[in-house]
């Protein structure tokens, strides 16, 4: 069995599903991001987003100086540490 190289290991995503996602016309950062899910996992990107840009300049796919990172979305309301140690819900409270 020959071993599966991962571009984002958070999300499982593989070389060869990325190259799969490239021969689809998808050449984009976050193109490539919504179709894998590749920077969606705990690192957020961190990992895995200079693998990817190298792996598109190397194919001819993007300009590193023009080259575009993924999109930030932060919560859509602000969560506490506290929440999340507790495992609660934004909207749950603190139960009082």
């Amino acid at each position: 069995m020959p071993r599966r190289s991962f571009v984002c290991r958070c999300e499982d995503v593989t070389l060869s599903e990325v190259d799969h996602a490239i021969a689809l016309g998808l050449h984009e950062v976050e193109e490539l991001k919504r179709y894998t899910g590749l920077g969606t996992g705990p690192c957020q990107g961190k990992e895995c987003i200079s693998a990817l840009v190298k792996l598109l300049i190397d194919k001819g796919l993007a300009d590193p100086e023009t080259v575009q990172p993924f999109t930030a979305r932060p919560p859509t309301e602000p969560v506490t540490l506290g929440a999340l140690a507790a495992g609660l819900a934004p909207d749950a409270g603190d139960g009082s």
